[in-house]
């Protein structure tokens, strides 16, 4: 009756069909991949910390152009600065005038060849190399593994391929406002709350639990337009507080009225390409799960 589901209450404390939502490799949407960020195992030799970039420029000028910005959960969210040795098609000729920079990769190599593990050992012979490099050259989403139980919001948004980012992170490549738009709303994070795992009691974000089973909505081209509209109104009411992190820009007891009112006409202009308006979070899960049950019935 009025689009009421009989009272059933899963697993998941919510009123909705006894499912289990698995871990799944491969998902049950046609959007774009997720990733995970790139993986040192470095033993930090290849990590330049804020505090040292002036020191090691000064020392080793020759290394600025394989400088680039590095960034995860922690300095995404805090708007902290991070660098890393980016030495991807460094040539030998290049590498023989930098000597800390060799000193360093000699480390990552001593590094690896002392963990117990035989795929870290094997990359002992690609010293200079993250040990896992999934980076992109376009724009992507960044999605922080970990964040805050107490925001609304997972905050997530768009890095330029300029900045390389680390494995406490996921990256969704050549991601549009479209993406970021039904990623950063109301709908994706009622999915996230109820089906993410937990690190104490912080939300863990994964790619094949939340991102890959995530029931996307099926917009007209009208409606992905409003979609975009709305996201790209967020990311300029961030723009109004150039000097706050996201983590301040988040908080709920901080956030701004100009970005507080926008994700809500973001909210309702995703809502509308599910076909309905949601008068709870409850509701908007319990749809969420009659449709993932009706697109994994055949997987």
């Amino acid at each position: 009756e009025n689009g009421k589901i009989a009272s059933n209450i899963n697993p998941y404390l919510v009123d909705a069909p006894d499912i289990i939502v698995k871990s799944r490799a491969r998902k049950i949407h046609n959007e774009l991949d997720l990733v995970w960020g790139n993986k040192p195992v470095d033993g930090g030799h290849l990590i330049i910390e804020a505090d040292e970039i002036d020191d090691f420029l000064e020392k080793e000028p020759l290394a600025a152009k394989y400088i680039k910005k590095l960034t995860g959960a922690r300095e995404y969210i805090n708007g902290l600065n991070r660098y890393c040795l980016w030495l991807v098609g460094v040539s030998p000729a290049e590498l023989k005038h930098m000597p800390l920079v060799l000193e360093r990769i000699q480390k990552v190599k001593e590094f690896r060849l002392s963990s117990p593990k035989t795929p870290t050992k094997k990359y002992a012979e690609f010293p200079a190399l993250f040990m896992e490099i999934r980076q992109t050259d376009t724009n992507y989403i960044v999605i922080p593994s970990t964040s805050s139980e107490r925001r609304k919001y997972i905050p997530i948004g768009f890095l330029s391929g300029d900045y390389i980012c680390n494995n406490s992170v996921h990256m969704l490549p050549d991601a549009t406002l479209y993406h970021f738009g039904v990623l950063t709303s109301s709908m994706h994070m009622a999915w996230m709350r109820t089906v993410a795992g937990r690190l104490e009691m912080r939300y863990r974000y994964s790619k094949d639990i939340v991102y890959n089973n995530f029931p996307w909505p099926e917009p007209t081209d009208t409606q992905r337009a409003e979609i975009e509209r709305c996201a790209q109104a967020v990311l300029d009411a961030r723009e109004l507080y150039p000097d706050c992190s996201l983590a301040d820009l988040y908080d709920p007891s901080l956030m701004p009225v100009e970005l507080t009112k926008a994700h809500q006409h973001l909210n309702r202009a995703v809502e509308k390409a599910y076909g309905r308006s949601f008068a709870s979070e409850e509701e908007q899960v319990a749809f969420l799960f009659e449709r993932y049950a009706d697109l994994t019935k055949d997987l």
